[in-house]
């Protein structure tokens, strides 16, 4: 089953309030999305931390093949 940008959104957004989220459908198939994070929270971490800070909010939506977000293109950065 495809997810709504919407429920993206919200998911990231339980665990980052205040972040900029902007949440794109790649193939206009609810299966190919791009996101972009940008929270305070990031500062002093690398990448791989941040990425894994937000995989983690999705809560298991992209675990193996029953998970219900195909791909995910994901940039995080702290603001400047």
């Amino acid at each position: 089953m495809a997810m709504e940008a919407q429920d993206i959104e919200n998911l990231i957004r339980a665990t980052f309030p205040k972040a900029k989220i902007t949440i794109t459908d790649l193939a206009g198939d609810g299966n190919h999305y791009a996101a972009e994070v940008i929270d305070e929270s990031f500062r002093g971490m690398n990448r791989v931390q941040q990425q894994r800070a937000v995989y983690a909010a999705l809560k298991g939506k992209m675990d193996g093949a029953q998970g219900e977000l195909h791909a995910l293109a994901l940039t995080t950065k702290a603001p400047e």
